[in-house]
């Protein structure tokens, strides 16, 4: 994943819309009162409150945006928030998590390298209030425990998202039936299993038929697309448009397609994330529309959910952002923070 460039104007929004909200601590927003009472003044004025960890599965453009969203919020609400870098180990990320415990910090904040190894990241947090940001567990019922929370984008929404786009774009031509080649995320990562699930469930809602030509894993990154897709480009197979779990690949789709003098206006190339190079190229035409996802939501929605279970108060309580509404055990524990589609007409809005 990579980060958009964001208005300065929506961030400054968000900021100000946490001041006017009392007791808002689980999303975007916690208000000043909320920031004085959970910091300086219960710290006999020091102005810092605790300590928490934010161990991140890496370091990418989103997420280091996210990362300096969390700590800015934590700086602000009395928390000195502390980033590690887990370098996709899971293993080291736990042990992050085990020192983080053991040095008594507050919380834990943690992007996880392994959905699946969610568990073991909630047994080494042993009771500290965690918090899994951008990618949830692979199991939802992992946030049944005692303080533990997600705090996300709906990743089936984003593909639903791209389905919605594409399926206007042929209708217009009079198509109902399609043929696509699909660039893939990491196998196996919630993102990529629930983007391609939301695509192809939402072309189908949509009442198009879409048959694969291929489908290519390119691990969300620009140079693996152009290797992986540039092949399909000059093989004569034929296809109506190219659907891509992130911008990095859909951008790497449009550069292929120009290095095979194949005019990408005339494919509709959709992606996710809303990059600065994906947005530009949905500008240009290049790409028919991207979603985009919030980091700076993400990470200040991830420190005001985690201040909720240091005070025991639910996860998403008096967020500003999505309440889970699956009635589910775990609805309080999920704070959503909504993926938005991004075309020509709104693009400006996102530069």
């Amino acid at each position: 994943m990579e980060v958009t460039q964001m208005k300065n104007k929506r961030l400054l929004a968000l900021l100000a819309a946490g001041v006017m909200t009392v007791g808002c601590l689980a999303g975007c927003g916690g208000s000043a009162e909320t920031a004085d009472n959970g910091s300086a003044a219960s710290n006999g004025g020091s102005g810092s409150t605790g300590n928490m960890t934010l161990i991140m599965a890496q370091r990418d453009d989103f997420l280091s945006t996210l990362e300096s969203a969390a700590t800015k919020a934590g700086e602000e609400r009395g928390y000195k928030i502390v980033a590690q870098d887990a370098q996709n180990d899971a293993q080291k990320q736990i042990q992050f998590v085990e020192t983080a415990k053991n040095g008594g910090d507050s919380a834990c904040i943690v992007n996880p390298v392994d959905s699946d190894a969610a568990q073991s990241v909630v047994d080494a947090a042993d009771g500290m209030p965690l918090v899994f940001v951008n990618r949830g567990p692979s199991d939802y019922h992992v946030l049944d425990a005692e303080n533990v929370a997600f705090v996300g984008s709906n990743e089936t929404d984003a593909g639903k998202y791209q389905a919605d786009a594409l399926a206007e774009y042929f209708k217009a031509q009079g198509k109902t039936e399609i043929k696509y080649v699909l660039l893939q995320g990491t196998l196996g990562q919630v993102s990529q299993i629930k983007r391609c699930a939301g695509v192809l469930d939402g072309l189908k809602e949509n009442g198009i038929t879409a048959t694969p030509v291929v489908e290519l894993a390119a691990e969300y990154d620009r140079a693996k697309a152009i290797d992986k897709i540039s092949p399909v480009l000059t093989s004569g197979q034929e296809f109506d448009c190219i659907i891509s779990n992130n911008d990095s690949m859909a951008c790497g789709a449009v550069e292929a397609c120009e290095a095979a003098n194949v005019d990408p206006s005339t494919i509709p190339i959709v992606g996710v994330d809303c990059t600065k190079d994906g947005a530009q190229m949905v500008q240009e035409g290049k790409m028919l529309m991207t979603v985009f996802q919030n980091p700076e939501g993400q990470g200040v929605g991830a420190v005001e959910a985690a201040i909720n279970l240091i005070n025991g108060n639910p996860a998403n309580e008096n967020t500003q952002f999505v309440k889970d509404e699956s009635g589910e055990s775990y609805s309080d524990s999920i704070v959503w923070i909504p993926f938005e589609p991004v075309n020509k007409d709104n693009v400006a809005d996102y530069m």
